[in-house]
């Protein structure tokens, strides 16, 4: 018996069947053919849960025919003329007992035009988002979902979710050549449908990957993608009209309360679940409102599968982490902060991610999104994997990604992690663990040029906005402009201040004298950047103690010492950042898997501490001279710097108007200096505004008796001078 002949079409057939087709769409849905010298039009579908199938025309009802015993079906039905884009059908689908119809994706033309390849391949595709993942559209009068996916060395992608069994057979995607895109419509889809990315490498191998666009997700541990259709109707238009007259805040006050928001409260009596964002919204809110603060920033909300990485290993870039909701109800909670004065800064990770399966590394079975070699690619310390900013389809990602935030969810700001593990090639690496650069340099010269770039997008698109950079080294003007030779933030973090600040504080006051200098050293550079002076999370956690932990003496000692440090803080030039727990003095290190100590709130030490704060951070709103002038030696003066052997220091605080100034005094001894001359710059009444020493703050109140008058008696430069009781391990704040 001869063997049986096997058409291209009969292989065409088996590798669709398989899985395997690179082009389901030249198989799939309507093609015009010709039988018996007729123009016919053949109808495809691949539903190997089926029995039988029908093609529904009108009335007409045409059984198909089973080409593959994996479930492969053909039907012939008459051309008549019509073109198979004119031709309206749906399947008719018999599972056993079970029946049900849809409209067949394959009939339907692509969706992504040529200009949208054109702009992602560039890297200049600013809107993304409106274009690649899932996607709610309207094609032909019909509803769908459009997706689309960037894996340009896969040999197939299909669409696998609950709506077809996982089964990455019934919904492969079309290959969009030379730009790696794949996409699909599917009519009909509901929302609430999971879905991941079915994909088979050059090598055969099949991965599932979660959107690398997607808007929401399913609750971790689980780890698919879902079909989302925001609906919410924003109430902030008044704040989104203001907003782009702020000038980035830098004559502003900037008071930050920075949280987690999986912990700072709970509730117990329900198995300790986290708050919802909307509870966030109509308890964290007005809190943060009434205690002072300017802005609310968020450690990550962007999806992660790991709760441990407190949000900093993010799979979904462009989805808040549906632990607390879904994206409307995250757009619920910067809705109330608006309304309630607050700026919302999310913190943004475009450093690295995580290595999980599901997620971005290796995501068509090749280095896609990271560099392959592992010397660029992996930071070991952490066990992540670097961005690779060098191709233009990573840019596009990240960049469109930073604006996602700032206008889908009407953001404020980003504070950008780890920017110093991003411009250094020999970041944390031993010799011979780097590549250096073009020229030699131990700098990451492809993202020295995503920053600037992200910096002059967002400043440029989104106006009012601002970027903070969480940057410890020295790399010059990293809050200057890029036409300057910038980096381009608004802000960044000082991490030397805050360094020397607690290495300063944690000393026996009576040893404080030999250490005069960490107080007084950052006044060198003080205005070299836009500073933001932090004490975050990261302060409080792996043995470093919490806040109140670090400082020395008894218990009356270590609250006196921290209401001092927080003062000193708010009178120092440089926007400020407090974590979460710092405010009332919690005694243990912070716990991502716990609420805060609200309970501490019953002992006077702690409730005094919170008005501390509070009062602080009112008096910082109210005071021109305390926020006006950041960044300008103009904003500031020394009185006396010297008197290390006090360890008291003086200065005074200037608004734009020099007239407008107050006077600071912190004495950084358990000791009371009574009869304490310091020079100012007029004479007349000085008002004491703030005394850390009060007994409204827990303190011992010795004071000025409300404030001190300022005679002819020149000191320190100036023409008069007052003498005050300085409380011990006191602040003090005076404004004529």
């Amino acid at each position: 018996m001869s063997p049986v002949t096997r058409t291209a079409d009969d292989e065409l057939l088996d590798a669709v069947a398989a899985g395997a087709a690179d082009d389901p769409f030249a198989i799939l849905g309507p093609h015009v053919t010709s039988r018996n010298g007729r123009p016919v039009i053949v109808i495809r579908t691949m539903q190997p849960s089926a029995t039988t199938v029908d093609v529904v025309i009108g009335d007409q009802v045409t059984p198909m025919e089973r080409r593959h015993h994996d479930g492969l079906f053909e039907a012939l039905v008459e051309a008549e003329g019509r073109s198979p884009r004119d031709l309206f059908y749906r399947l008719r689908i018999h599972e056993g007992s079970n029946v049900r119809e849809l409209i067949d994706p394959y009939r339907f033309g692509q969706v992504l035009t040529e200009f949208d390849l054109h702009l992602f391949a560039e890297g200049t595709h600013y809107r993304a988002w409106e274009k690649l993942g899932s996607r709610r559209a309207t094609i032909e009068g019909l509803s769908g979902v459009h997706f689309a996916v960037w894996a340009p060395n896969a040999q197939r992608v299909s669409v696998i979710g609950d709506f077809n069994r996982w089964d990455g057979r019934v919904s492969p995607m079309r290959k969009l050549v030379p730009s790696g895109m794949w996409e699909i419509f599917i009519p009909e889809l509901r929302d609430g449908a999971c879905y991941k990315y079915e994909i088979r490498t050059s090598g055969g191998h099949l991965l599932h990957k979660t959107d690398p666009y997607g808007r929401y997700f399913e609750v971790p541990p689980n780890t698919a993608s879902v079909v989302f259709n925001e609906q919410y109707s924003w109430r902030d238009g008044d704040w989104m009209r203001d907003r782009a007259s702020f000038d980035g805040w830098r004559e502003r006050p900037m008071s930050i309360y920075e949280v987690h928001p999986g912990s700072w409260r709970r509730v117990p009596d329900e198995g300790n679940r986290f708050l919802t964002y909307r509870e966030l919204a109509d308890s964290l809110v007005p809190y943060v409102r009434e205690m002072g603060y300017t802005h609310i920033e968020l450690m990550p909300v962007m999806e992660h599968p790991f709760g441990g990485s407190w949000g900093y290993q993010v799979i979904g870039f462009f989805a808040p982490t549906s632990r607390f909701g879904t994206p409307d109800d995250f757009r619920y909670f910067v809705d109330e902060c608006h309304h309630h004065g607050l700026g919302v800064i999310l913190d943004w990770v475009p450093g690295h991610f995580p290595k999980d399966r599901h997620g971005l590394a290796e995501f068509d079975g090749t280095a896609l999104y990271e560099h392959a070699d592992p010397r660029k690619g992996e930071h070991q310390d952490w066990g992540t994997l670097i961005f690779n900013y060098g191709r233009n389809e990573v840019r596009t990602f990240l960049l469109s990604n930073a604006l996602f935030w700032l206008e889908e969810f009407h953001v404020d700001g980003l504070r950008v992690d780890a920017v110093a593990s991003m411009l250094y090639l020999d970041y944390s690496r031993e010799a011979g663990q780097w590549i250096p650069n073009q020229f030699g340099g131990r700098e990451n010269l492809e993202a020295v040029e995503f920053l600037k770039q992200l910096n002059m997008l967002t400043h440029g698109r989104v106006p009012g906005t601002i970027t903070v950079a969480e940057e410890s080294t020295a790399w010059p003007a990293v809050s200057r402009p890029v036409y300057v030779g910038g980096l381009g933030f608004s802000y960044k973090w000082n991490m030397g201040w805050m360094h020397d600040m607690l290495e300063y504080i944690k000393q026996d006051p009576v040893h404080r004298r030999w250490h005069h200098n960490q107080v007084t050293f950052s006044m060198l550079y003080a205005f070299t950047e836009n500073f933001v002076l932090p004490f975050s999370h990261d302060e409080v956690v792996h043995g470093k103690h919490s806040m109140l932990g670090k400082m020395p003496g008894d218990l009356w000692q270590k609250h006196a010492n921290l209401r001092a440090l927080y003062g000193y803080m708010f009178a120092h030039p440089g926007k400020k950042l407090m974590f979460m727990s710092s405010e009332f003095g919690q005694w243990r290190e912070w716990n991502y898997d716990t609420s805060l100590d609200w309970h501490l709130l019953q002992y006077p030490e702690h409730e005094g501490l919170r008005r501390w704060i509070q009062d602080l951070n009112h008096t910082y709103q109210r005071e021109s001279s305390l926020h006006e002038v950041d960044f300008d030696f103009a904003g500031f003066q020394w009185i006396d710097c010297c008197d290390n052997e006090n360890s008291v220091m003086s200065f005074l605080r200037r608004a734009k108007n020099p007239q407008d100034h107050t006077v600071i005094v912190a004495n950084f001894t358990p000791v009371p200096r009574l009869n304490y001359r310091i020079g100012v710059p007029e004479g007349g009444w000085y008002r004491e505004l703030l005394n850390s020493d009060s007994a409204r703050y827990s303190g011992s109140n010795m004071g000025n008796g409300g404030g001190a008058n300022a005679e002819f008696a020149p000191m320190h430069g100036f023409d008069y001078s007052m003498s005050l009781t300085v409380p011990p391990l006191g602040f003090l704040l005076f404004k004529r």
